[in-house]
C-alpha cells in the first residue's frame, strides 16, 4: 500500500521546516506495511491543497493521503475544505470519531474541522497538526484506514 503525507502549514512552508506530525506519521504506516511515496509541506492555500489532493488520486500513485495542520478556526486553514471540494465521497463517521476520541484530553477538540474521504481510489485524511495528536488519531483509527484503503483498491 501507497501512501502520501502533506503538512499544509504556511509558516512551515516559508521557513522550509520539516514537520514532526508527518514524521510520526510515517513511522506509523510504515510499521503495517505502507510505503510514504510522497511527503512535504504545503503553504495554507485551499486550491493549492486541493490540486495536489486530486494529482495524487486521479493519478493513482497512492491508495492513502494524509494531511496534518490547518484543521482549527482561524481563517486560512482550509485542509477540510480542500478534502472535501475534491472527494467523491465523505466519510463523516472518521472525524466524527476522532473529535470524540480527542475530547477525552481537551474540549478544544470540538473545533477541530477534520474531514475523511475518497477519491477513485484513494482516501484522504485531515489529521492534526501535533505530532503526539496526530499520531494517537492514526493508531486509534488504523485498521478502519486499512481497511477502507484495502476495499477501494479491488
Amino acid at each position: 500500500m501507497k501512501a502520501a503525507i502533506f503538512t499544509i502549514d504556511t509558516g512551515m512552508y516559508r521557513a522550509k521546516e520539516e514537520s514532526a506530525a508527518a514524521a510520526a506519521l510515517r513511522r506509523v504506516l510504515e510499521q503495517v506495511g505502507f510505503e510514504v511515496r510522497a511527503a512535504g509541506v504545503l503553504p495554507q492555500e485551499r486550491e493549492l491543497v486541493s490540486s495536489v489532493l486530486t494529482r495524487l488520486a486521479d493519478t493513482g500513485a497512492v491508495g492513502l493521503v494524509l494531511t496534518t495542520g490547518a484543521v482549527g478556526c482561524e481563517r486560512d486553514d482550509c485542509a477540510a475544505g480542500a478534502l472535501e471540494d475534491v472527494a467523491e465521497r465523505l466519510i463523516p463517521g472518521i472525524p466524527e470519531a476522532l473529535r470524540a476520541y480527542n475530547l477525552r484530553y481537551s474540549k478544544k477538540a470540538m473545533l477541530e474541522s477534520m474531514a475523511a474521504g475518497i477519491r477513485g481510489k484513494t482516501m484522504m485524511l485531515n489529521l492534526p497538526e501535533s505530532a503526539k495528536t496526530a499520531r494517537e488519531d492514526l493508531e486509534y483509527i488504523l485498521p478502519e484506514v486499512v481497511q477502507v484503503v484495502e476495499s477501494i483498491s479491488l
